[in-house]
């Protein structure tokens, strides 16, 4: 069971690629996501049970597992994808070059689905390679100049910080107790008391290595590069749930391998919270100054997948659980304003904002996705953001150093008002132009904006009736610490 969700995808994307019928082929990438997704939903009402596949030398093999955090992911990847799938169907029709982005686009689930339920560091390394190398072509999907320079320098910064954390995974593996992912670590405390120095900055050069996909300074450069050139479809899944592929592996290494108790008060815990509040601050700044749409989704994406990461350093309790609720609030919602911004490019070509006035009358439903989307971003009530935003203030109020604490939730407060800076105005002018702006109705067709309404109003729902998933990451937190 736990190979279906995996193999399917990557066994019904050779057939997408072999489809040249459009309308059989969308069914086909349709019927794969849902029964891919019915697959991850099975598994998550399953007890965790472990697969080993094959052993590949001595202590290493690859597993698969589907505990609690896998679960979460299982599900978060699922939804998103589907609707995302929806969206791209007549996106594509527009764009080109369908049967090359749906094929690459449906096998990138199945890596996915691998590196969700990864049982040990060397199953994740191998999927999130394959995540890597099959998320290359929907950044190169129009083969522009523009697009084969932005695609190297993605695969160039994936490749070389996935390679930093295997060379620290080399050092590591002698301090194992177990090679399996282990809640609490699975460090052998004598072995880690006596090279304590030494795994600390393993550790760092771990977290800078695979922070290089979740957007994190100093390795963050190629997001802004690759969503402009990327379409509308691969920028909502680069930035809602690629980048969630960092993250996780980032959780990973932290409480699985090494283990919040050997980390915290460490200086490589607080290098790299500095690190995750200076790519909040820059982010919001890039953000502030951009004026190309989607590259400004992109920079914000920058600063606000950081969020999770300063969660995840606190390595407390608290902290983690906002984490986790930033991880899944700002997928949907960023999800719902890449998709916005494909569908405005699509329907009047406008890429700046400066175009964007009026931009609501011409497309209320779109800019409806859009605003819903936009506030969560911010972190306003009652929408999902403000959850988030609040259990991250209160963990960093609450951590073990009042420095980072204070600094923690000055910078928070700060990026909410230049996130507010720079997608507020948008939305303010595109539903109030002014009277001396004469517009033209042409909104995108259903299959476009149900997706992105589905999106905006999960994360109205999540944000008024968060308890549902409180009590699974209340479930998942004992096993971590």
């Amino acid at each position: 069971m736990l190979l279906i969700p995996i193999l399917l995808p990557f066994i019904g994307g050779i057939f997408v690629f072999r489809q040249r019928d459009e309308h059989t082929r969308n069914r086909t990438v349709l019927t794969l996501c849902v029964l891919t997704a019915a697959a991850a939903a099975v598994l998550c009402v399953l007890p965790a049970r472990e697969l080993r596949l094959m052993t590949i030398q001595g202590s290493l093999y690859l597993a698969l597992e589907n505990d609690l955090l896998s679960k979460l992911f299982l599900v978060l990847i699922s939804a998103v994808w589907l609707l995302a799938a929806v969206f791209a169907g007549p996106y594509l029709r527009h764009a080109g070059r369908e049967r090359q982005f749906q094929g690459f686009y449906t096998m990138t689930l199945g890596a996915l689905m691998g590196l969700a339920l990864a049982n040990n560091f060397v199953t994740l390394y191998m999927f999130f390679e394959m995540m890597t190398l099959l998320t290359v072509p929907l950044v190169l999907h129009s083969g522009t100049p523009a697009a084969r320079r932005a695609g190297l320098k993605y695969l160039g910064y994936s490749v070389f910080g996935a390679g930093m954390a295997l060379a620290g995974y080399f050092f590591l593996s002698h301090f194992l107790t177990v090679q399996r992912f282990t809640g609490g670590g699975a460090l052998n405390p004598r072995l880690a008391a006596e090279h304590r120095p030494l795994l600390l900055n393993v550790y760092f050069l771990m977290m800078v290595g695979f922070g290089a996909k979740a957007g994190m300074m100093p390795m963050q450069a190629w997001l802004p590069t690759a969503h402009p050139v990327a379409p509308a479809p691969a920028s909502a899944v680069l930035s809602g749930i690629i980048t969630k592929g960092g993250v996780l592996a980032m959780m990973r290494v932290t409480y699985y391998l090494f283990g919040a108790d050997f980390l915290r008060g460490s200086w490589a815990q607080y290098a790299l919270t500095a690190l995750a509040l200076c790519t909040v601050f820059t982010g919001s700044m890039l953000a502030l100054k951009e004026k190309v749409l989607k590259k400004r989704l992109a920079y914000s994406t920058v600063s606000q997948v950081s969020y999770v990461l300063f969660g995840m350093l606190l390595l407390s309790p608290g902290g983690m659980r906002g984490a986790l609720l930033q991880m899944t609030f700002h997928a949907l919602a960023k999800d719902a304003l890449f998709m916005a911004a494909g569908a405005i490019i699509m329907a009047s070509n406008f890429t700046t904002v400066d175009q964007l006035v009026g931009i609501g009358k011409r497309m209320p439903k779109t800019m409806l996705a859009f605003s819903a989307a936009a506030l969560s971003i911010i972190g306003i009530p009652p929408m999902s953001g403000f959850i988030s935003k609040w259990y991250l203030a209160a963990a960093a109020l609450n951590s073990e150093s009042r420095l980072v604490g204070y600094l923690g939730v000055a910078m928070l407060i700060l990026s909410a008002l230049m996130t507010a800076g720079y997608l507020l105005p948008i939305a303010v002018r595109g539903f109030f132009p002014g009277r001396d702006v004469l517009v033209e109705y042409r909104e995108v067709g259903p299959q476009m904006t149900v997706p992105m309404l589905l999106l905006a109003a999960a994360v109205l729902f999540l944000g008024l009736f968060p308890n549902g998933l409180q009590a699974w990451i209340s479930l998942l937190l004992p096993q971590i610490f």
